[in-house]
């Protein structure tokens, strides 16, 4: 039953009510207990719980292969190598290590979630050569957020929501590019309509932008959330891990009894970027890992 409540949901394309949204993000995981269940209704030697379980077995492995949108293909010819990387610091306790990371891997945008005021100053000290610009919602605990850039940054605004969620526009090669850090609610139990409001203002944000835009963070949802997948599809967005086929790789949860089992930090880009490569990196202190990804800007030149 539990697997049939989870892929009915995600052929209906909804993500329901608690405790769905929670449970989707287990959802390959869950062809365990469905195959067992086909195990079970065998030996009983009961034919139609049998069939049954064999077509949500199915139906499962169906809902759990990589995402496909509308598919968006990069053209044009490169303009410039954008290295951008996303990193949920979790209170600001894995500043250092973020640091340390920015200096080894050199990149051009960093997006970062849970930087509190005391990880902001440090991030700006430590990079103001490297990453000269910023955007920022400067605040405590999981509320602050940062995006340091190599570019320079204007036409700051904020996505209204409980954590902050920066965006500018940066100029890379003479192409005005939108960036967006995302950093929604998670979908706890008595916070799922908020989680589900402030995705669908980062899907309103996308949607309403015309131009090259990149969106970064800690979305606090996987492929398998419809509000995800609408993100994508009315942004023409395309997740930079499903382009590099690296779309199953969990970033979430580093720390405690569990091993990471789900992917909520993304990269997401237009039609105007194709990807050459994305990696995910550890970072000590944080109970997520960072998404690095290498991309080309395409445009007419």
């Amino acid at each position: 039953m539990g697997p049939a409540l989870l892929v009915g949901c995600r052929v209906l394309d909804k993500d329901g009510i608690t405790p769905v949204p929670q449970l989707l993000s287990l959802l390959p995981w869950f062809a365990v207990p469905a195959a067992l269940a086909v195990l079970l209704a065998a030996a009983a030697r009961h034919r139609a719980l049998t069939f049954t379980a064999v077509v949500v077995l199915t139906a499962t492995g169906w809902a759990s292969l990589p995402h496909t949108p509308q598919l968006v293909t990069a053209h044009g010819l490169p303009l410039a190598q954008v290295r951008v990387l996303a990193a949920n610091v979790e209170f600001g306790q894995a500043t250092g290590a973020l640091t340390e990371t920015v200096r080894r891997e050199r990149p051009q945008l960093v997006f970062v979630s849970e930087c509190d005021r005391a990880c902001g100053r440090a991030l700006t000290a430590a990079l103001a050569t490297e990453l000269p610009h910023r955007a920022s919602v400067d605040a405590e605990g999981s509320v602050g957020s940062v995006l340091l850039s190599a570019y320079p940054l204007r036409d700051h605004r904020v996505i209204p929501a409980v954590m902050g969620m920066p965006g500018a526009t940066a100029t890379i090669a003479g192409v005005p590019v939108r960036l967006q850090l995302a950093h929604p609610l998670p979908p706890m139990p008595d916070q799922v309509r908020l989680w589900k409001a402030e995705l669908r203002r980062i899907e309103n944000a996308a949607a309403d932008h015309t131009g090259p835009l990149l969106v970064a963070g800690d979305f606090n949802a996987s492929q398998d959330h419809a509000a995800f997948r609408s993100i994508l599809e009315t942004g023409h967005l395309q997740d930079a891990a499903r382009l590099a086929e690296e779309s199953r790789t969990p970033t979430w949860p580093m720390e405690g009894p569990l091993p990471p089992f789900v992917q909520i930090d993304h990269v997401l880009v237009s039609e105007d970027f194709g990807v050459r490569g994305v990696r995910f990196l550890d970072l000590p202190g944080s109970d997520h890992r960072a998404v690095l990804t290498d991309l080309d800007l395409r445009g007419e030149r």
